[in-house]
């Protein structure tokens, strides 16, 4: 993949770029960076977008990808022209996109997750196990409730050791290239020694400053409150990245901002699709209402009778509908719900 396909212009923009660096200390009151060179930068304004860093196994090393950066997409392509096996561990967004564009591209692959189903942290019960048994379809090994206990090289091969939670019996699974997606933790380091707030994450007002009035914080790592859910939320995904992004640099410009946009996610898994909304956790009440079982329809997550999420699932173009949705105050019941997503143009 070609470099200047995924990195943005800066050129004519008054974009000075200083690329193969880190920056190392933070001191708010003399408003100056210092990076990993010992070159200083002074500020007037500064945008911390430290990002995230994948959790890792306490195992293998190198030999495990951790799928973040272009390197490691890098890194796998080129493992993928020798290899033919490879395991997944993780059964989340990047576990399952990951698994899904490897047996695209006529790879064998395992995944072994701990959940009972993929997504099971998002979808409902039944959602989650439809999607194992289509995995199983497309010819992927999934072994569901299950977690690698080590792993060892031979050969050029890695041997991971895997157990299964319920019956506890173990069994070992070569591969030629393992990836890893276990979620990530937010770089807050340079922000927490510098004192600033940090709580799952850095913490912002709605104008995106961090507890120092100077230093605004944005995408991964920032930590925002929204009020339509009227709760603190860390969003890793795309849509909130740009919006927020962008946000504070208009905010840092002295333009008056209040970031109350409610980001979306999305995935595509083989022929399958979604788009989501809000708070999709499973544990509460989900309305579901299909026009094709696990095919094509939309899932409702509610609280106190008021829907806090919406999971548009091969349902597209009906994001700011669902926003709608979630403004409204309700209460709702199942009936009120069925039908009510794809919303019809007016």
């Amino acid at each position: 993949m070609p470099l200047k396909s995924v990195w943005r212009k800066t050129e004519g923009v008054g974009v000075t770029s200083h690329a193969g660096r880190s920056a190392k200390h933070l001191d708010p009151r003399k408003k100056q960076v210092t990076d990993d060179q010992g070159t200083v930068y002074a500020f007037e304004k500064l945008l911390l977008a430290t990002g995230a860093t994948p959790r890792r196994l306490p195992f293998g090393t190198e030999s495990i990808i951790y799928y973040r950066t272009l390197d490691d997409y890098q890194r796998l392509r080129a493992l993928t022209e020798k290899g033919r096996r490879f395991a997944v561990i993780g059964g989340g967004f990047i576990g399952s996109e990951v698994a899904a564009a490897l047996a695209m591209n006529g790879r064998e692959v395992v995944m072994i997750f701990p959940d009972e189903g993929i997504g099971s942290r998002m979808f409902p019960p039944d959602l989650a196990t439809f999607l194992n048994d289509f995995y199983r379809q497309k010819g992927i090994d999934v072994i569901a409730g299950a977690s690698v206990t080590g792993m060892e090289a031979r050969q050029g091969q890695s041997i991971l050791k895997i157990r299964t939670a319920q019956s506890g019996s173990e069994r070992d699974v070569v591969a030629d290239g393992v990836v890893a997606g276990i979620g990530v933790q937010p770089n807050v380091e340079l922000a927490e020694a510098a004192g600033l707030e940090v709580q799952n994450g850095i913490r912002v007002n709605a104008s995106l400053r961090s507890s120092a009035p100077d230093i605004f914080a944005a995408g991964d790592v920032a930590c925002f409150h929204n009020p339509l859910l009227d709760q603190w939320l860390r969003v890793e995904h795309e849509d909130n990245a740009n919006t927020m992004g962008g946000m504070a640099g208009r905010a840092m410009a002295g333009e008056t901002v209040s970031y109350d946009h409610l980001p979306s996610f999305y995935s595509d898994l083989f022929d399958l699709g979604y788009e989501a909304v809000g708070e999709l956790d499973p544990r509460l009440e989900t309305v579901a209402d299909w026009k094709e079982p696990y095919r094509e329809g939309v899932i409702y997550y509610l609280r106190g009778a008021r829907v806090r999420g919406v999971l548009l699932w091969n349902v597209w173009e009906q994001v700011d509908a669902a926003r709608r949705l979630l403004a409204e105050p309700g209460p709702f019941r199942a009936a009120d719900l069925k039908g009510r997503l794809p919303a019809r143009a007016s």
